[in-house]
């Protein structure tokens, strides 16, 4: 009996969705919570915003794939409203052409890896509590709106 495999391309939202859902759940596991979809002061939007119990502020962008990242080269926008920056990408994404620097975790939809750890960048304390109480209110606001 022949087996014949076919290669199923993923659409790009459905990798994003994936690659963001196992991100969130590696840093549950890791003893952040995070919040999706996250504005920040400057205008930028951030994929993936965490908090450590010790208060310590993760961002992840998600890239579903090489175009993704070709075309937004915003990810420098981030780092002042972190301390520890991240890439989220599929196992598949040619991890080569991505800046030394950024952690980089791999995931899918089940689950997530760090593969490199971001260097630590601590906030200022003002700017932290400062995004602490804007994620506070957030998170408790899509709690009661859904």
């Amino acid at each position: 009996m022949e087996i014949e495999l076919t290669l199923v391309e993923v659409s790009r939202p459905k990798t994003t969705l994936a690659v963001t859902r196992g991100a969130a759940r590696l840093l549950m596991v890791l003893g952040f919570a995070p919040l999706l979809e996250v504005g920040l002061p400057n205008g930028r939007r951030a994929d993936i915003m965490a908090i450590s119990p010790r208060g310590r502020i993760a961002i992840c962008e998600v890239k579903s794939g090489l175009e993704d990242y070709r075309a937004d080269r915003k990810w420098g926008d981030y780092l002042p409203f972190c301390d520890a920056f991240y890439f989220a990408v599929a196992p598949e994404f040619p991890r080569q052409i991505l800046p030394e620097g950024p952690g980089l975790i791999v995931a899918d939809a089940f689950d997530g890896a760090v593969i490199v750890d971001p260097p630590e960048t601590p906030l200022a304390p003002a700017r932290r509590k400062a995004l602490t109480l804007a994620f506070a209110r957030l998170a408790a606001f899509r709690a009661v709106v859904g």
